[in-house]
């Protein structure tokens, strides 16, 4: 391994020490649109089950809006204070025509048709769509969270705050964006922005984990 590729793995694992789950946001400062591109691209990026994507990010910047969410977010501050929020809704369900519109979409970008992916195509269309909408919703929404992590890591490399937020009242969200008109459900929020050094009570605390020892499992 170079030099190089040292230093920069080192700077990612500062980078991650550096992050935390920020409590308080300067509302006036805005996160750059080219480091909140790069975000949202390590999201599309990222992995997902047979490559479905099966959710979407809404980028929500309306103040009207935030400010509608906030009473059904337990109230964080964060979710009107922030620059961007950030929120990941899943397919509530797996339909004939999500899964065909995917691999479609590889067979046309590839330029190709692959027997394997088609039979695996065919796979998918017999199980997939026969199973139960609350189930293929948990699976889809386990998805959003590889995303989420994803993003989490892309925004502490733009040195930008993130603060991963499950405490929200998901039925809610989705009437005030109108989700299920577009047959999503929302699974997770994500403000973007940058903290208030002098008044958030976490940022000079100690990041606490568990040791690798504790962690890790060797077998």
């Amino acid at each position: 391994m170079s030099k190089q590729d040292t230093e920069a793995k080192s700077q990612t694992i500062d980078l991650l020490n550096w992050r935390y789950a920020t409590k308080k946001m300067q509302p006036d400062v805005a996160v750059p649109a080219d480091k909140l591109n790069r975000i949202l691209e390590a999201i599309r990026l990222s992995a997902s089950s047979s490559g479905l994507q099966p959710y979407q990010v809404l980028v929500v910047t309306d103040p009207k809006i935030k400010q509608q969410i906030r009473p059904v977010a337990w109230d964080q501050s964060q979710i009107t204070d922030c620059s961007e929020l950030l929120v990941f809704a899943a397919w509530d369900n797996y339909t004939a025509d999500r899964i065909n519109q995917m691999f479609d979409l590889v067979n046309e970008q590839r330029g190709f048709k692959n027997e394997g992916w088609e039979a695996y195509r065919q796979k998918l269309l017999a199980y997939y769509p026969t199973r139960d909408a609350q189930v293929n919703f948990e699976h889809a929404a386990r998805q959003a969270y590889i995303g989420l992590g994803s993003a989490l890591i892309a925004a502490a490399e733009e040195e930008v705050d993130a603060t991963p937020m499950e405490g929200f009242e998901p039925e809610k969200v989705d009437v005030i964006l109108g989700l299920a008109e577009l047959g999503l459900k929302s699974v997770l929020l994500l403000p973007l922005g940058y903290r208030q050094a002098d008044n958030d009570w976490l940022v000079n605390l100690k990041k606490v984990r568990r040791s690798t020892e504790n962690f890790v499992i060797q077998r």
